[in-house]
């Protein structure tokens, strides 16, 4: 803080009014504050009316291409940003999403499909708005969902990978259009084709001549984990082959190097397929531990494609989902909804294997 300047002190040039630590004195100095600019300002500089500059923000389709380039110009130039609030009021929209998750927020799966949801939302002019239900019950879903409403919002997307939490969904009564993420391909919602990415991957391993394949399992109230065991298993069986499925893991790298552990014991399996790639990060951990050779004694196969399985060492062969798109159908399907428009056909998206040197 500045002390107090003496009646005594010189002034070094100023006058008897001169600014101390922003105070004049014998008066409060006040500072102008600058007010950021608002539709007057930018129908000024674009010549036109604030109802013409309220139009090209709401995408209007009577205005003509060279008033919407003319005004989009102004409000680049002055940094115009639109108050959502006021809009809601001319509009009686809040052009808002809401996204109700209860998932861990740290998990690889869950983070790429909220910014998939919002990057989306954000393409086609809608805002996000996220709440995370403290407990995956009735009652902690209700809470999460009164929150969203509380905000106006016109649609919500549900991304409920556990199946309590679909169960306590279907007791819940939602107002507004919904849409689930990472659900079945037989329910309305939009996925990932996990069964498909399950059985690429262990065709993959086939397809290099292992037979006694074992499959690391994810946590069995996650649908994800679920189908991949599905396909895992559909693709064994159909060779004929005797299948060896782990206790389930938690989808930490921890997990994964605990079950490998037990796995890899006697030596009796050469390939390993995991439900994520963390769980496969641990055996690969687990295998370098053993002295085995990745890929020439156990080949390793993952699921996601995190941004890190390009640099486990070695590289690891995985499925990759696409997220981006994931949240693009999903976002398409839900704003249809809002504005009444038609329904796309509705197919899971496809997951593509990433073949490299871990197999």
């Amino acid at each position: 803080m500045c002390a107090a300047r003496s009646a005594a002190e010189p002034t070094s040039g100023y006058s008897s009014r001169a600014v101390h630590c922003g105070v004049l004195y014998g008066e409060v100095m006040t500072v102008p504050q600058r007010h950021p600019p608002g539709v007057r300002e930018v129908a000024a500089a674009a010549g036109v009316s604030r109802q013409t500059v309220s139009r090209v923000f709401n995408n209007h389709p009577s205005i003509r291409p060279e008033t919407r380039a003319r005004v989009v110009t102004a409000m680049t130039e002055l940094n115009f940003r639109p108050n959502r609030a006021a809009r809601m009021l001319t509009t009686a929209r809040s052009r808002t999403i809401g996204v109700l998750t209860a998932s861990s927020s740290s998990l690889f799966g869950p983070v790429s499909s909220i910014d998939a949801v919002e990057n989306a939302a954000r393409d086609v002019g809608y805002f996000l708005t996220i709440a995370h239900a403290v407990s995956p019950d009735r009652e902690g879903l209700e809470a999460a969902l009164s929150s969203l409403v509380a905000q106006a919002v016109e649609g919500i997307v549900v991304i409920a990978p556990q199946q309590r939490v679909r169960n306590a969904m279907a007791a819940v009564s939602v107002d507004v259009p919904s849409v689930t993420l990472h659900g079945a391909a037989d329910e309305d919602g939009v996925c990932v084709d996990q069964l498909e990415g399950a059985r690429l991957a262990t065709k993959h391993l086939l397809s290099r001549g292992h037979r006694r394949i074992a499959h690391v399992c994810g946590p069995s109230d996650w649908f994800e984990a679920r189908v991949r065991r599905e396909g895992f298993l559909a693709e064994t069986e159909a060779m004929g082959l005797r299948a060896r499925v782990s206790e389930e893991g938690d989808w930490s790298a921890a997990s994964g190097a605990a079950i490998a552990a037990g796995l890899l014991d006697n030596r009796g399996v050469t390939a390993i397929f995991s439900a994520n790639d963390q769980m496969a990060l641990g055996v690969l951990h687990v295998a370098h531990e053993l002295g085995l050779r990745v890929p020439e004694d156990l080949a390793v196969v993952g699921f996601d494609d995190i941004p890190e399985a390009a640099f486990f060492w070695p590289p690891l062969t995985t499925v990759r989902q696409d997220f981006a798109e994931l949240g693009q159908r999903c976002i398409a399907r839900l704003v249809a909804q809002i504005e009444s428009a038609p329904l796309l056909p509705r197919a899971p998206v496809a997951p593509v294997l990433v073949v490299r040197a871990s197999s």
